[in-house]
């Protein structure tokens, strides 16, 4: 079973956007054949953006709460623990647990945010692939 680490920007499409790019990722959760793993301080991270002011309003929008985007990271993903900080640094620390745990783990990791996608080739040198949507 593939490893998928997911950046928040990626949960929120997925859970509360329910943005069509991420159909083949719900689908891929939903079947099992992809195991997603995150931490205690991804799930956190998650919690703090959904109360934003711009996130609310999305929820309203979308008839979702925080609580149920929550339920759906609690019922997919598999929390481990965090990983030990990987070779490679990334500009912006908030996004560098989402690095470490895609390395630690070879996972894919998906990811919205510049300072991640423009890591790709040194992170493919490490065996994470890097990208906005699954790869086949």
């Amino acid at each position: 079973m593939s490893k998928v680490v997911l950046d928040t920007n990626i949960v929120l499409d997925l859970f509360v956007f329910g943005d069509a790019a991420t159909a083949p990722l719900r689908e891929a959760l939903h079947t099992q054949g992809l195991q997603w793993i995150a931490t205690a301080a991804m799930r956190e991270e998650l919690a703090r953006v959904l109360a934003y002011p711009q996130i609310l309003k999305s929820l309203q929008h979308h008839q979702r709460t925080a609580a149920e985007v929550l339920a759906q990271f609690d019922a997919h993903a598999q929390c481990v623990d965090a990983a030990a900080k990987a070779s490679v640094t990334c500009k912006d620390a908030d996004d560098q647990k989402f690095i470490d745990l895609a390395v630690a783990h070879g996972a894919q990791l998906l990811s919205k945010d510049h300072a991640v996608l423009c890591m790709a080739r040194r992170l493919g040198g490490l065996g994470v692939r890097t990208g906005v949507a699954l790869a086949p």
